[in-house]
């Protein structure tokens, strides 16, 4: 497998980006990416793909579900040869790390 340029696995992860913005907790109407649950997107040299994310809470319904549709999703960019989702609780989620546009979307702007 040849290697990818920087530039190359910069468009993977927005594509990987766009890819997130598809998946939504289902207890609240935004995307995952814009609630703040991605804390990083890491592309390897050869497509290898790790995300790390959180939960709004540890006791989250979806924690069975949730990180293997977003493994899932993230296998299914074109130019990613394999993906991880690593679960992560540090530091813990909390509405600072939403961005604008969901506070918005949830009235809280």
């Amino acid at each position: 497998m040849p290697t990818l340029t920087p530039q190359e696995r910069n468009a993977i992860e927005v594509e990987i980006v766009d890819t997130l913005c598809t998946v939504y907790d289902p207890e609240i109407p935004v995307n995952i990416y814009e609630l703040g649950l991605i804390y990083d997107i890491t592309v390897g040299k050869e497509g290898d793909v790790k995300v790390e994310m959180t939960l709004t809470s540890p006791g989250c319904p979806v924690a069975g579900t949730l990180p293997g549709e977003v493994e899932a999703k993230v296998k299914r960019v074109e130019g990613v040869t394999d993906a991880k989702v690593e679960l992560v609780w540090e530091p813990p989620w909390s509405m600072d790390r939403m961005s604008d546009e969901a506070k918005l979307e949830l009235g809280m702007l």
